[in-house]
């Protein structure tokens, strides 16, 4: 099996809470989506390349873990205090469910980018068999066989 080789030490905590607050892991500044749940293809401060990024089902699973924390508590002791008619619940419980579930996805799917980004995971692994060095939107101009520049 082939040694892989050593990176620089990318703080975890950092990229965890830049990828948190939805910036560029690397630099903490760049806006790491350009739209709700989609990254930019590098960062528009450092040009960091993001487009590495694995996040697939993760975040989905993650949010709906912390989202039953939080509702399936709170709905038993209301139900316990209360004993409310099951309309109330509906209407209290489903748009909280439905807000805190919109809200969290993009923070933790930026965590876990910016944690993939710290332990160079998948493509930001330039070693790694999954790293393509053109971002998505280059890849079918090279597929066509038009020159693809790597600039952003």
């Amino acid at each position: 099996m082939k040694a892989r080789p050593q990176y620089p030490y990318r703080p975890v905590g950092t990229a965890l809470s830049r990828g948190l607050h939805m910036r560029c892991p690397a630099c903490g500044e760049g806006k790491l989506f350009h739209a709700y749940l989609k990254v930019n293809e590098r960062c528009p401060s450092c040009g960091e390349a993001l487009w590495h990024h694995r996040a697939d089902d993760a975040p989905p699973y993650m949010v709906i873990t912390i989202v039953g924390h939080i509702v399936v508590p709170l709905l038993l002791a209301v139900e316990m205090a209360l004993h409310p008619a099951i309309w109330i619940h509906m209407a209290l419980w489903l748009p909280l469910t439905l807000i805190l579930s919109l809200a969290l996805l993009p923070a933790v799917k930026g965590a876990l980018i910016g944690y993939q980004w710290a332990l160079h995971m998948h493509g930001f692994d330039p070693s790694d068999p999954e790293h393509d060095p053109l971002p998505p939107s280059r890849r079918a101009q090279a597929a066509m066989g038009k020159p693809a520049s790597l600039g952003s």
